[in-house]
């Protein structure tokens, strides 16, 4: 793992590596994000519904195939509502 992926591992996605409110809250539901540009990184899923889990989600990163203004693609996985799997990157 290198350094970049050490910082992201434990980090709710979207956060500033330097907010104070970086890591998981207490009374959140997260869900992690498995593989991809954003592997490690925890997203927010407090007050989704199953439906929302289904669809998956659309990141946008700057890490990914495309660099800055790039998106990765993250999928239910099944049975397991707790993690998102990596598909692929999106322009």
């Amino acid at each position: 793992m290198d350094r970049d992926e050490e910082l992201l591992r434990g980090r709710v996605y979207g956060a500033d590596h330097d907010d104070p409110r970086r890591s998981p809250r207490q009374g959140r539901d997260y869900a992690e994000l498995v593989g991809g540009p954003l592997d490690g990184l925890l997203l927010d899923i407090t007050g989704w519904t199953a439906a929302d889990m289904d669809a998956g989600v659309v990141l946008e990163t700057e890490l990914g195939r495309f660099g800055g203004g790039g998106r990765a693609v993250y999928d239910p996985r099944p049975g397991d509502p707790t993690r998102l799997d990596w598909s692929g990157d999106a322009p």
